[in-house]
């Protein structure tokens, strides 16, 4: 599943490195629209990780409810194409895009690793140590999502 995830992730990442100015051209969106839309989701998953919200998905075995909601948005969502969009847009040379898209290689693999070895990280920090690292991973969430809703606000407002 840890696979499976992280390549569904690196395809969406890969077509919108690829792709991504054209597709929101044609669908009439505007990166900083975008910007602000992935810093709300961002912001919403944050909340939920900060209040402990785990209405849903429901809880099954082997899997921590705790963890779900954090690798949605961060897999493949809305500010990880913003990043990925304008990271390849400011790669002018071919050091550059060969730079973005190692640190994209490099991210999915980390981002494999952590879930593929899940199981043995939430038995050495135990159930306390997920809540701990949950309700700051949604601190730092909500921080980002705020650090990028300001942007994409700041960008429509010089665009006007």
């Amino acid at each position: 599943m840890a696979f499976q995830a992280v390549a569904v992730a690196f395809g969406v990442i890969a077509v919108f490195g690829l792709l991504g100015q054209q597709i929101l051209d044609y669908l009439h969106v505007s990166v900083p629209a975008l910007m602000i839309a992935g810093g709300l989701l961002l912001l919403l998953i944050a909340l939920d990780l900060l209040t402990g919200k785990t209405d849903e998905p429901t809880q099954t075995k082997d899997v921590n409810v705790a963890l779900v909601p954090l690798g949605m948005p961060l897999l493949a969502g809305p500010g990880a194409i913003v990043s990925v969009i304008l990271a390849v847009q400011h790669a002018d040379s071919v050091a550059g895009q060969i730079s973005v898209w190692s640190a994209i290689l490099a991210m999915h693999i980390v981002l494999w690793l952590t879930m593929r070895y899940s199981l043995l990280i939430i038995r050495v920090i135990k159930d306390g140590g997920v809540v701990l690292v949950t309700r700051l991973a949604g601190m730092m969430l909500s921080a980002i999502a705020v650090q990028q809703i300001i942007n994409g606000v700041t960008q429509v407002i010089q665009n006007s």
